[in-house]
């Protein structure tokens, strides 16, 4: 049953990020929030935070789904 939840979950997301991307609105998308939460263009810390975070949850989601047993 929660596989329905992320298929709303998923279409949901898909509408909105897809209604900023045709408004083109400054400011609308998930990568330009992302960018201005972790402050990529003015903050080598906030590059830095974004990589290592990025890089970290990358790798751990690679294996889990690689070597997850059920």
């Amino acid at each position: 049953m929660s596989w329905i939840v992320w298929i709303l979950w998923t279409c949901l997301f898909a509408l909105f990020e897809t209604w900023a991307l045709i408004n083109r609105r400054k400011g609308d998308t998930l990568s330009e929030n992302t960018r201005k939460l972790f402050r990529i263009r003015t903050s080598k810390t906030g590059r830095a935070a974004f990589t290592v975070g990025w890089l970290g949850f990358s790798g751990w989601f690679l294996l889990h789904i690689l070597t997850e047993t059920m």
